[in-house]
């Protein structure tokens, strides 16, 4: 593993700014972007007034509780442009996200915005201690997924060799890290899992490639699987954060030094964490919905986006900004299961801590008669016979009804059992109760 610790005079003035300044430009930028958003989106124009405010009532930071939320669903309202705040022909791209029903949310771009985009990637890719010079492997898909094209160009502002290898075709990923020797891979962390096992598959040792770095985002996952992942492949496990709404990847990163929740770039970003059911903002430490206001986006100002993901705001350590602790769920996928909250990532600790069963994992939830059945899809190790399999399936279901309060049924496949995706994010949840 390696620790690329910056030094003081690598940061960027704002990095290591007192929390007045920050703030200051935060109040500056946030009133910019309240009268830009009014000025030119019908739709913010409309729900501003609805809510009885109007920009120049943003006095301090705090007035912004005063102003209404955005969610997912104005944006399919507005579909496609609508929420645009230029002509569409100063939008330089657009994207759009993906894994959900009906229209998906497009967001765009001006040339500014892909300029301040590649910015905090660069940022972020820094902070995992990349640097000028180094290689990066990326394995995030390109096309309207942000991950790509984000991950890309901020490498490429860095100064970075860049390897736009995109998802899939896992034997020649493995192939391309053996020959041109990267030290830094961009990719989700279920997909690192994937190719990991491929290493192995073909008789290579993971630990012993060139990657010493691994930025990870565009899925939560959990120290516990940061801890297998660093162990099996010899890295350091880094986590990204973003979403295409808000930005794309690069709207928070850990650093390398600390490891301790990804640094809310929060002169780019302004978090708020709130219920999830009332809608009140709550004090930071406290878990809640994340919410973010953009501070310098043009084509695409967000104001109060309710993003879904539970998480809270945590104190600065390595940089001047705050910083957001793992992602325990989401405030809109969470299952409930015969009235007991359940969140994937928790049964994915629990499997993670179970040394002879690997970090896959599928939940499929059914109907038996007017209840619901949560059954619990998980892998052997390679090493482990198939005669402890019954042991271990009671084991886990027993862990997971004492620590998550609810009955499951628990099946175990033999490696490579669990289907396994080529590109994106796992399919950790199937619902065929819809």
């Amino acid at each position: 593993m390696v620790q690329r610790t910056p030094a003081a005079a690598d940061l960027e003035p704002i990095e290591r700014a007192s929390r007045d300044e920050l703030q200051a430009l935060q109040l500056q930028r946030m009133r910019h972007t309240l009268k830009h958003a009014y000025d030119h989106v019908p739709h913010y124009r409309a729900a501003f007034d609805a809510a009885g405010v109007h920009p120049d009532d943003l006095r301090t930071l705090a007035d912004l509780t005063r102003f209404p939320f955005t969610t997912k669903k104005d944006l399919r309202d507005n579909y496609p442009f609508g929420l645009f705040a230029v002509p569409r022909e100063q939008v330089v791209r657009v994207h759009a996200s993906s894994g959900t029903t009906g229209k998906p949310t497009v967001v765009g771009y001006t040339r500014n915005d892909i300029d301040t985009w590649a910015t905090v990637v660069a940022r972020s890719i820094r902070a995992a201690g990349g640097r000028a010079g180094d290689m990066v492997h990326i394995a995030y898909g390109y096309g309207l997924f942000t991950g790509g094209l984000g991950a890309h160009y901020g490498a490429e502002r860095l100064g970075c060799t860049v390897v736009p290898m995109s998802g899939g075709q896992t034997e020649k990923q493995v192939q391309l890290i053996q020959d041109f020797q990267p030290s830094i891979i961009m990719v989700t962390p279920s997909y690192m899992l994937n190719l990991i096992e491929e290493f192995q598959r073909q008789g290579l040792d993971p630990a012993a490639s060139s990657l010493k770095i691994g930025i990870f985002g565009a899925e939560p996952w959990t120290d516990a699987m940061r801890a297998e992942i660093e162990q099996r492949a010899g890295i350091d496990a880094v986590d990204i954060y973003g979403l295409s709404e808000v930005m794309g990847p690069g709207v928070a990163s850990e650093c390398i030094e600390s490891k301790d929740g990804p640094v809310i770039w929060e002169d780019h970003f302004y978090p708020e964490i709130i219920d999830p059911e009332t809608g009140e903002v709550l004090p930071d430490g406290e878990e809640g919905e994340l919410v973010f206001t953009s501070l310098t986006k043009e084509a695409l100002p967000i104001i109060r986006y309710r993003t879904r993901d539970l998480t809270r705001l945590l104190p600065p350590t390595s940089r001047s900004m705050r910083r957001i602790g793992k992602i325990t769920g989401r405030s809109d996928d969470m299952l409930i299961i015969r009235g007991v909250n359940v969140f994937p990532t928790q049964i994915e600790e629990l499997i993670c801590k179970m040394p002879k069963l690997a970090p896959q994992y599928q939940l499929v939830i059914s109907r038996d008669g007017h209840l619901d059945k949560l059954e619990v899809l998980a892998e052997l190790r390679p090493e482990i016979s198939p005669a402890d399999a019954d042991a271990l399936a009671r084991e886990l279901q027993q862990r997971i009804k004492t620590n998550v309060g609810v009955s499951t049924e628990v099946r175990l496949l033999p490696p490579n059992g669990i289907e396994r995706t080529l590109t994106g994010k796992a399919r950790r949840v199937i619902d065929l109760r819809r």
